[in-house]
């Protein structure tokens, strides 16, 4: 993929790359996940496309837990434990904004759409774990706050069996591209972004 697209109005949300969320099953199923993010990323940089990296953590004395995961006395990703990790390939650099959220829907994090207008971002595109529940929700969130939005699906991992049904049942929410797409769909997402700003959008 070249680096000659304006990728000033759209931003990467990457989601919750950690190792709770990748257990062996996942990992055996989308095996070229870990590689897959690691190369979008590097476009994204080497592009100009912004990213954003955000994670789950939770308190280790259930403060910040939903109230589901306090019943059941369980949580993943608590802060402090090996499950919080983030996996090698979705490692930030310097500069990258990574916000922390307690909810599946990262917009719920207030800090993630305020960065956003400063950053007069208007199409988000979505990768990640899981695809089914804080991608999905995520992406849908996004659409709901005046966005445009696609999910990377290369670039996503789930119980392949949920992964699928995601990707699959929501054309009225989100696009859908890959990393082998992504050049390609910017032509007619700028067209989006074109005919939007001329409607006043």
């Amino acid at each position: 993929m070249s680096a000659q697209r304006d990728w000033r109005r759209f931003v990467l949300l990457l989601i919750d790359v950690q190792r709770d969320f990748w257990p062996a099953e996942t990992a055996k199923a989308f095996p070229d996940f870990p590689s897959n993010v690691e190369r979008l990323l590097a476009y994204s940089r080497s592009s100009g496309l912004d990213i954003v990296h955000v994670r789950a953590e939770f308190e280790p004395d259930g403060t910040d837990w939903m109230a589901l995961y306090r019943v059941k006395g369980k949580m993943p990703c608590v802060r402090g434990t090996s499950g919080a990790g983030v996996l090698p390939c979705a490692a930030e650099r310097t500069g990258e904004t990574v916000l922390c959220k307690q909810t599946f829907d990262a917009f719920l994090q207030p800090d993630l759409l305020t960065h956003l207008h400063r950053a007069r971002k208007s199409f988000i595109l979505v990768a990640g774990l899981e695809t089914s529940v804080c991608v999905l929700l995520t992406a849908a969130s996004a659409v709901q706050r005046g966005f445009l939005a696609a999910v990377v699906e290369d670039c996503c991992a789930d119980d392949p069996h949920k992964h699928a049904s995601a990707m699959a049942g929501y054309p009225f929410i989100f696009e859908r591209t890959s990393l082998a797409t992504l050049e390609s769909d910017h032509g007619p997402w700028t067209a989006m972004l074109n005919d939007l700003q001329s409607t006043g959008g």
